[in-house]
């Protein structure tokens, strides 16, 4: 089993990068998990997208 990593600042960055990998990938994937954190810096709202994909 291998593990794809993946972490972007928007949403949408996420989906287009996790799409690219799945188009271009030739295996079986075996699960995808998804995160979303925050944090506040000064007065802005910080939001961290990430997605773990399993596959073999």
């Amino acid at each position: 089993m291998k593990v794809k990593v993946f972490d972007c600042d928007h949403e949408k960055d996420l989906e287009e990068s996790i799409n690219k990998f799945l188009s271009e990938f030739n295996g079986n994937i075996i699960d995808i998990k998804f995160s979303v954190s925050t944090s506040v810096f000064s007065e802005e709202q910080i939001y961290c997208f990430s997605a773990l994909i399993m596959y073999k």
